[in-house]
């Protein structure tokens, strides 16, 4: 088995989940099994807690792990399917050292960083290797090199690949090489820095990637690799994308990235065939059709709270041979200025999930503006409790319904906790999560879409439909065209006369793919199209 540890220096957000996940599908295509996983530096046990403005999206798994969003970048590049095995926090290290320690594992041992931290760390890449039995394990370290909490995972996989062997394991750290305008130039030296910093850890890295705005030129190219004592061919430019983040495999295959890859870990395999992502590719920078959809929600400044959101939303433009541009709208602004000023000549209108009461009466007039100009909605978790609300207030004339995540006192509390929520206390990891069985009803458009009549989907929620009102909904042409298998739980919903109303409880944009966009997001983008040029795809 070989391992790929991935670092990165200078600054954060330099995109070594994107080098992971893109040099993951080289390796795939080449025939080889591959497994990724995140190792977090932070103290949180997941980031189910955290804000979307501290850490962007959570990533929901199969098994109900709430995890980095750079998990999202692993599924939809590659054929992994992750587990909680695959992300691991400093949280979760010293949760199970403190653990074992209470326990008695250490036998009255003094507890240290190293060696008990380091090896429950090289403990979790054991632990994958033995699950998956891939050919190459490519690991992820967060956070920036030099940060004080990042040492022990540092210091963990220096001595991982000093005991698997220097032929099975090899360093990848991604850079920053800024270009300084007034001068006109690349500058090396924080990568030169940085590359020290790792070295003066113990870790010599095989190669680097180097994220840039401009071209690196062969000069700069010799100066990294003289001073950061790296081949020249180790040097890699990982320069800015111009349409899209699925156009890095083929930019890292051009550099002959998963040629040196496997030339180092000495892996002999057939060079990837890469035509059909060359076709997605195709289809972003110069589609059949375009059309505008608008996304209402709170983190509307934030790009990574909603990244799967927008992923999916561009799967279903690869689906339908369409360019998509997402028009991102705060709900808040909808409340001040109003839904037709906001959303006006807009293709289709998506409200993701969230949490929190800013901006709900701004997001229950856009369903209402979909509802009633028939303009294409989807709605996503808090997106369908939404639509619910307003239809229960404008439909069903039920002043002041609302969810009781919002208002206790609520006189049609439409949206309720679930049963199984009302003792918890704890809020980590305490939501109905992961993937859960979803049965459609026949001849609903939500079971045309997905040309099956149960599908499993990933969840992450507290509240639910209150079933108290179903009947009620139901004679007013609210259709509950998808339930859970005992019928309790509504999962999916949409409106008789609308050429496309759908909103789901689940998460669906997490089991999106470019190469597999997922049919509601399909569906949706097709709506979007057809409403604006009254034709079909």
């Amino acid at each position: 088995m070989k391992f790929i540890f991935v670092t990165g220096g200078v600054v954060s957000s330099l995109g070594k989940g994107l080098t992971a996940a893109a040099l993951g599908t080289l390796l795939e295509n080449r025939g080889l099994k591959v497994a990724l996983q995140k190792f977090d530096p932070y103290l949180n046990v997941d980031p189910g807690t955290m804000s979307p403005y501290q850490h962007g999206e959570v990533y929901v798994l199969d098994d109900g792990a709430e995890t980095d969003l750079d998990l999202g970048h692993y599924e939809r590049f590659t054929n992994v399917k992750l587990t909680r095995l695959n992300n691991l926090t400093s949280g979760q290290v010293y949760q199970t050292v403190l653990n074992n320690e209470r326990a008695g594992t250490y036998l009255g041992k003094t507890v240290q960083v190293i060696p008990h931290v380091t090896d429950e760390i090289k403990n979790r890449i054991h632990l994958l290797a033995e699950k998956t039995k891939a050919d190459v394990i490519i690991t992820e370290i967060g956070g920036t090199t030099g940060d004080i909490e990042g040492l022990p995972f540092l210091e963990a996989i220096r001595e991982f690949a000093l005991e698997v062997g220097y032929n099975n394991a090899i360093f990848i750290h991604v850079t920053y090489v800024p270009f300084i305008k007034a001068a006109g130039e690349l500058k090396t030296k924080p990568t030169q820095q940085s590359v020290a910093k790792l070295r003066e850890i113990g870790i010599a890295p095989h190669i680097i990637a180097c994220r840039c705005e401009k071209p690196l030129d062969k000069e700069v190219r010799q100066k990294i690799s003289m001073f950061c004592n790296v081949p020249l061919e180790g040097v890699i430019e990982a320069k800015d994308v111009d349409h899209s983040i699925y156009e890095m495999p083929l930019m890292l295959q051009r550099e002959r990235m998963d040629d040196l890859v496997c030339r180092l870990l000495h892996l002999t395999t057939p060079a990837p065939n890469m035509a059909h992502w060359q076709e997605i590719i195709r289809k972003l920078i110069a589609p059949q059709h375009r059309v505008r959809v608008g996304v209402v929600g709170k983190y509307i400044g934030l790009q990574d709270a909603y990244k799967s959101v927008y992923e999916a939303i561009i799967h279903g433009g690869i689906g339908n041979d369409c360019g998509v541009e997402i028009v991102q709208v705060d709900a808040e602004e909808i409340e001040k200025f109003g839904a037709d000023k906001m959303l006006k000549g807009i293709g289709g209108i998506l409200v993701p999930g969230g949490f929190g009461e800013r901006g709900i009466e701004g997001k229950i007039l856009a369903a209402k503006y979909a509802r009633e100009n028939k303009i294409p909605y989807l709605g996503l978790c808090l997106g369908m409790q939404i639509a619910t609300i307003e239809f229960a207030r404008s439909v069903l004339k039920l002043e002041k319904a609302h969810s009781t995540e919002f208002d206790e006192n609520s006189p049609h509390p439409v949206i309720a906790l679930l049963d199984a929520q009302r003792k918890v206390t704890k809020k980590g990891g305490t939501m109905r999560l992961g993937a859960q069985a979803c049965q459609l009803a026949v001849g609903s458009m939500a079971g045309k879409l997905y040309g099956s009549f149960v599908v499993h989907e990933r969840h992450r929620h507290r509240y639910e439909f209150n079933n108290a009102y179903r009947e009620k909904f139901e004679k007013a042409g609210f259709i509950f065209s998808g339930l859970s298998p005992d019928g309790k739980l509504v999962e999916v919903i949409e409106l008789k006369d609308h050429p496309f109303y759908i909103a789901s409880q689940f998460h669906p944009e997490f089991l999106s793919k470019p190469h597999q966009p997922h049919p509601l997001f399909k569906g949706f983008i097709a709506a979007a199209h057809q409403h604006i040029h009254h034709k079909p795809l």
